[in-house]
C-alpha cells in the first residue's frame, strides 16, 4: 500500500488566529514573570551588600581587637583593605552604593536604601 505525499488540497500552516493566540499566552507568561524577575535581582543585590557589609564588620572588629583600639575609634581602608591586611580589598555595593566603614561600636553602613546591617 502506497501513501502519498501529495496534501488534499489543504494549505499547511498556521492561521493568524492561531499565531495571535500563542504570542497572547507568551505576552502574558512575560508579564507575569518579568516583575518577579526583577524584584529577585534588587533581593539579591541587597542580600550581597549586607554579607559584604557584615564582612567589613568582622575586618573593623579584628582590626581594633588587634590594634588595641576602643568604642569611636575610626579605621580607614589602608588598616582595613589590602594582601597582607583583614581583607584582600575592599568590597564595593552591587547596587552601585559606597559604604562608610563607621567607628568601632557602630556598624559599616550603605547609602542605598535598605541595605543595612543590623547592629550586633
Amino acid at each position: 500500500m502506497k501513501t502519498s505525499n501529495v496534501h488534499s488540497g489543504k494549505a499547511c500552516g498556521f492561521t493568524l488566529i492561531e499565531i495571535m493566540i500563542v504570542i497572547a499566552i507568551i505576552g502574558t507568561i512575560l508579564a507575569i514573570a518579568l516583575p518577579n524577575f526583577f524584584k529577585t535581582r534588587v533581593t539579591a543585590r541587597k542580600n550581597i551588600c549586607i554579607e559584604n557589609l557584615s564582612q567589613i564588620e568582622s575586618a573593623k572588629q579584628i582590626w581594633g581587637v588587634e590594634t588595641g583600639k576602643k568604642d569611636g575609634d575610626v579605621p580607614v581602608d589602608a588598616e582595613l583593605f589590602g594582601p597582607a591586611l583583614y581583607m584582600k580589598k575592599k568590597p564595593s555595593c552591587p547596587g552601585n552604593g559606597v559604604y562608610d566603614l563607621g567607628t568601632i561600636g557602630s556598624v559599616p553602613s550603605c547609602n542605598q536604601e535598605g541595605h543595612t546591617l543590623a547592629p550586633f
